[in-house]
This record gives structure tokens, C-alpha cells and sequence, in this order.
């Protein structure tokens, strides 16, 4: 069972829960985005597996991670980069901002988190796991434009939303 630290709104720990009971009761709890960048300023992103419990099948960050209790935004994005695509010799993730507040509701769940988002430039080989991965693709910035335009319900709600906000950035 993966237990998630969970915060009031004012960011101070109240204990542990249930992956599914954070999401179902939409307790605050942290997560870390990685934006994967190749050398032609790609994006790369996942598709996330059809066994995921929230929106599976759907496209999404280049890596989301749930913090486990305890670890940092910084260790959590890396965790996920090694967990979710193989990637191990990153040198350095570029922070995107600062520390966000995001809820994204819906009729089955409740998602809020505390966040911090991450960049990164990447051309290694990638090794994906299957029980959080699907498929992977690279995307040029202006066909991602036109792919969230014209199909955004093919993309996760946290996704589209983080677009908006860090398009320029990214």
C-alpha cells in the first residue's frame, strides 16, 4: 500500500494516508513534474499505462512523481525519472518557478497538490516501465500546440493545465 504525507492548507503535515484515500478525499499532498527536453527541443512525453487508477491511457508530463514521506521535490523528480523511463545519469534539473498549489477536480476524485515542476534536457536511451509507462514520444512545440487545441480530452486535466502556465518557461 503507498502511503502519501497529507497537509492542511496551510502546509503543515497531518499525517498519512492511502494513495486512494488522498485522491478520493482530496487531501493536499506533493508531487514533482519533470519536463524532458531533447536536443532539438523536443518534448517527450508519456502515455501513461491502462492500469493506472486516474486517467489512464492518457498523455502526460515526461514524469509525474508522487513524493514518498519525507523526500524532496528535487529526489522525487529524479526517483521518477529512473523509475518511470530508465533515466539515471541526469546532471542537473532546472527548477520551473516555485512551490504551486494546483487542484484539479472531478467526478470520481479530488486531486490537490503541492507542487514543483522541473525541466531538463535528456538525448540518452530511455527504458520505460510498463506498469506506469505505455508508450513515449517526442513532440515539437508547435504540433504539441496544435495536438492540446484540437484533442486536449486526450491529454491528463493536470497536464493541459500546466501548459498554459509553462508553455513559455518550457
Amino acid at each position: 500500500m503507498e502511503l502519501f504525507a497529507v497537509f492542511d492548507r496551510c502546509g503543515r503535515p497531518i499525517g498519512l494516508r492511502p494513495r486512494q484515500e488522498v485522491h478520493r478525499h482530496g487531501w493536499w499532498h506533493k508531487s514533482a513534474q519533470v519536463f524532458v527536453f531533447d536536443g532539438q527541443d523536443r518534448l517527450l512525453l508519456q502515455q501513461r499505462a491502462a492500469a493506472k487508477d486516474l486517467y489512464a491511457n492518457l498523455w502526460d508530463y515526461s514524469v509525474g512523481e508522487h513524493l514518498q514521506p519525507g523526500e524532496s521535490f528535487y529526489a522525487a523528480a529524479l526517483r521518477g525519472l529512473r523509475e518511470e523511463l530508465g533515466i539515471t545519469d541526469i546532471d542537473q534539473l532546472e527548477p520551473l518557478g516555485g512551490e504551486r498549489w494546483v487542484e484539479i477536480e472531478s467526478e470520481q476524485h479530488a486531486d490537490r497538490e503541492i507542487q514543483q515542476a522541473y525541466r531538463c534536457i535528456y538525448e540518452g536511451a530511455i527504458v520505460i516501465d510498463p506498469t506506469e509507462v505505455a508508450q513515449v514520444r517526442y513532440v515539437e512545440r508547435d504540433a504539441l500546440a496544435l495536438w492540446l487545441q484540437d484533442a486536449p480530452q486526450e491529454f491528463t486535466p493536470w497536464f493541459v493545465a500546466d501548459m498554459k502556465e509553462f508553455s513559455p518557461l518550457c
